[in-house]
């Protein structure tokens, strides 16, 4: 708080004290010491104390007198300086002398109840503004030396006293002018007084500035220290805070750590959370587990965009739709996708050309069956089954093994057969991840599933299990060594009709990777000592394929079904090899999840980490020597 040194008033913030200066010590400003005559200046102070106090002690050789000296001490105390007031006083006798000699003729007198002379003022009217007087220059800038008197009760008596001084209405009425508004100058006419206000008073009459605004400051409560913004005083009273209780902020901050870190987290399992739902929604929705319907279903929503895109006629439509519907009440294939004599179109162009080959090992005749519009995108496990099968029935010992199965069996047929081998207690986990349903769903299969189907059917086949790669670049040379030795190795090797053809009476090797499978129906061993497998692939339309049973087939025509070192760079692949038949015990013995103590090879079910209802791939039987002993003998 702040105490005034000129009034001694106290109890004032620093606002209030500059309000105060301001209002009660404006250093332009005075108030008459003998009566309530204020808000003049130091000048037309002295001339009223002379001319309305002058029964007072009087002024002597340039000396204050007593009066003199109260009114010293009165300037001093509203603020006026020694400077001004010495220089004021210096002048006031000769003042006091004019406005003597003038005053009989302008200002008649009358006596107050206080006994003090009051003026009435003649050439200007008086103002007032918030309570106090306000007096005019004249046009010359020098006091007129006129004060007003102060406002009367009696009104009668006010108005004699003005008639009195101005004689009568007609001569007042004389003495009527234009008035300044601010500073009580009387014109002699309209214009003079516009020109007045112009040039005297230009700054008054501009519009207030923007940036003239006071702007607003915030003091703090506890040091009083004053901020141009609140934000600034809010961390300056944190500070003052902080130093009175150190240990209290302390802990604040690390629970407000804390929470934020748990807030963090928390929010960072929600997004893992939904990342992971969305991530599985694609994964059923691409291994076909998003319940949108199986191979009749995709077949008819396909056919009837062609027919809305103009690719198929109405009566194709139809048409086609029909013989699905007879081939899956039939349960067979309608050998639509099928390509035929693939095999021993190859063994006829290997004996005609291929110099380049040292010797070639090809499977037994088997069928190319590829995609079709009712499978398209998931079946190709299914189709690299039709093609195991169908190399069934070009080898006697297998026709006369599967008489029951005289034809090749539908896509939906084949997805009832493996519900059967899950029935009878083949593969309870594969079953578990399906959830014992294949049929109505998209859901891709893998080599666990057909091995449980050939076991189901007595044909002896194991699972291999090339689980990481084995040469440089993340090639797989040992794959094709297994490969080779299997097409040239046992009973079965077949005839040589050429020196560098064996076509042997093996049946074809299923071959699984990440996301796809294929069916392997030879192998080459190349001059430079290098492997190329012959693959099927269902992939490839039979409108390709069928450029292999052209006469003039050439190197070109089998890009398509040659695989080299180099191109085949998965992280893991699998193999089901088929090797004889099973008795009824063996078979009885043969479901997956049986261990085999002296056995080299265990049986492991493996699960993708984000989908592990998918299927992916579905199971395993790993051998870990396998890349050790070039060709296991241990059949599962």
């Amino acid at each position: 708080m702040f105490t005034c040194d000129i009034c001694g008033q106290d109890g004032l913030s620093e606002p209030d004290m500059k309000i105060h200066i301001l209002i009660a010590h404006d250093e332009n400003e005075c108030s008459c010491p003998f009566c309530s005559l204020d808000g003049i200046n130091y000048d037309e102070l002295m001339v009223h104390i002379d001319i309305s106090h002058n029964e007072t002690e009087p002024i002597h050789n340039g000396n204050l007198t007593g009066k003199d000296n109260y009114l010293h001490s009165s300037m001093w105390t509203n603020g006026m300086s020694q400077s001004k007031v010495e220089n004021t006083l210096g002048h006031k006798e000769s003042k006091v002398e004019r406005v003597k000699e003038t005053k009989s003729e302008e200002f008649p007198m009358s006596n107050s109840n206080s006994g003090f002379k009051k003026l009435e003022r003649q050439s200007l009217p008086r103002k007032r503004e918030s309570g106090r007087s306000v007096l005019s220059d004249t046009s010359c800038g020098h006091f007129s030396g006129t004060v007003q008197k102060q406002p009367e009760k009696d009104q009668h008596r006010k108005r004699s006293e003005k008639k009195g001084m101005y004689g009568s209405s007609e001569e007042f009425g004389k003495t009527d002018a234009p008035e300044c508004p601010f500073c009580g100058l009387l014109g002699t006419s309209g214009d003079d007084l516009n020109e007045h206000v112009k040039i005297q008073h230009a700054k008054l009459m501009e519009n207030p500035s923007k940036g003239c605004r006071k702007e607003a400051v915030y003091p703090c409560p506890i040091c009083s220290l004053v901020f141009a913004s609140c934000q600034i005083l809010q961390e300056h009273v944190d500070l003052h805070l902080a130093e009175n209780r150190p240990e209290e902020f302390l802990l604040a901050d690390r629970q407000l750590a804390q929470k934020l870190q748990e807030e963090e987290e928390r929010l960072r399992r929600l997004n893992e959370a939904k990342r992971e739902q969305v991530e599985f929604q694609k994964l059923q929705m691409q291994y076909g587990l998003d319940n949108q319907g199986g191979y009749k279903q995709q077949a008819f929503q396909n056919m009837e965009r062609a027919v809305e895109r103009g690719q198929m006629n109405p009566a194709e439509y139809h048409r086609r739709r029909a013989a699905i519907m007879e081939s899956l009440a039939l349960g067979e294939d309608d050998g639509r996708t099928k390509t035929s004599g693939l095999i021993k179109a190859l063994n006829e162009y290997y004996q005609r050309c291929g110099t380049e080959v040292r010797r070639v090992f090809l499977c037994a005749e088997t069928n190319h069956y590829h995609a079709s519009i009712g499978d398209k995108g998931w079946g190709c496990g299914y189709r690299n089954l039709q093609m195991l099968l169908s190399s069934f029935m070009k080898i006697e010992q297998f026709k006369h093994h599967l008489h029951d199965m005289m034809v090749i069996p539908s896509i939906p047929k084949l997805q009832s057969m493996i519900e059967e081998t899950w029935k009878r207690g083949f593969d309870p986990q594969g079953a578990a991840h399906f959830k014992n349903k294949l049929q109505g769903t998209r859901a891709w299969i893998g080599a666990t599933e057909i091995y449980s189907l050939l076991t189901f059917l007595r044909v002896k086949c194991r699972i291999i299990d090339f689980h990481r790669p084995t040469g440089p670049g993340g090639t797989h040379p040992q794959l094709f060594e297994w490969i080779k030795q299997y097409f040239s190795s046992g009973r079965d090797t077949g005839l040589t009709l050429h020196p560098r053809v064996i076509w042997t009476n093996k049946t074809p090797i299923y071959l699984q990777h990440q996301g796809h499978s294929r069916t392997i129906v030879g192998i080459e061993e190349r001059n430079n000592g290098s492997l190329c497998l012959l693959i099927f692939d269902p992939g490839s339309h039979c409108e390709a394929m069928q450029k292999l049973l052209l006469h003039d087939m050439n190197a070109g025509h089998l890009k398509m079904i040659r695989r080299f070192i180099g191109s085949m760079k998965h992280k893991q692949y699998q193999i089901v090899a088929v090797d004889g038949f099973l008795s009824v015990e063996e078979k009885n013995v043969s479901n997956l999840g049986v261990e085999y103590p002296s056995n080299r090879w265990s049986v492991v079910r493996t699960l993708p980490s984000q989908a592990s209802d998918l299927g992916l791939i579905s199971g395993r039987v790993k051998c870990w020597e396998s890349f050790l002993t070039p060709h296991p003998s241990v059949c599962l």
